[in-house]
Formats: structure tokens, C-alpha cells, sequence
């Protein structure tokens, strides 16, 4: 159970590397423009933003892999936090579902997967 904790957290990991790219690099290139459906106008004026956007999945990609790299359960339990509440408030604010089933529902099953592995692997130890 660890190791696929370990798997969900990293594959959560490599969406938010790709939303990096997708947001700083694709967002006003076709790839971009049919992902978000968006005119070419409106990306040229919201690139910027989008950037930044991106660099801040960058950050979560980052931690989420760092908690993998030194096994430390307090980067991942906030970088799968911080996934998980992106979801809630990208449904909220968006006024569409999507988040929550492409942000949070990864979040949510890649945390508790990886809690429950934790939790077989300590009590595995204590006996």
C-alpha cells in the first residue's frame, strides 16, 4: 500500500509538471488554446497570468516530489492539500465540476492511499 501511495502522489505530481508547461509554455499555442477553449485574443491577454498560474503548479509539483524524494509525510500532506483545495476553489469559482474531479478526486484518493500505506507500513514495524 505504500508503494502505491507512493505511485498516486507521483502521478498527481507529473499532472501539475504538465499543467506548468501547458500554462507557461503552451497556453497561447494550439495545444493551449483547445485545452482552456479559448480565442487566441483572450489567451495573448491572459498569458501572464496563466504564467503565473503555472509556476505555482510548478511549486506543487515540487513539494509533492520532494515529500517523495525524503519520504516526508508533511510535503506531501501539504502539496496534496494544496491540490485538493485548488479543486474546491476552481469548481467554486469556475462554476463547473471539473476541478473537483481533476483536482480534487486525484488528491483526495493519492492522500488517503498514501496514509493507509503509512499506517500498514508503522504498524507492520510495531510488531
Amino acid at each position: 500500500m505504500r508503494l502505491a501511495g507512493s505511485i498516486l502522489v507521483g502521478l498527481v505530481a507529473l499532472f501539475h509538471l504538465w499543467f506548468l508547461v501547458l500554462e507557461m509554455f503552451l497556453f497561447t499555442r494550439p495545444t493551449g488554446l483547445e485545452t482552456f477553449h479559448l480565442s487566441q485574443q483572450t489567451a495573448n491577454a491572459c498569458a501572464t497570468l496563466a504564467q503565473n498560474q503555472g509556476l505555482y503548479n510548478g511549486f506543487v509539483a515540487v513539494a509533492l516530489l520532494l515529500g517523495l524524494w525524503n519520504k516526508s509525510l508533511l510535503l506531501r500532506r501539504y502539496g496534496l492539500g494544496c491540490v485538493m483545495v485548488a479543486g474546491v476553489f476552481g469548481a467554486w469559482s469556475l462554476g463547473d465540476p471539473g476541478p473537483l474531479v481533476g483536482q480534487l478526486v486525484p488528491g483526495l484518493v493519492a492522500l488517503l492511499v498514501s496514509e493507509l500505506g503509512e499506517r500498514g507500513a508503522s504498524a507492520d514495524g510495531a510488531r
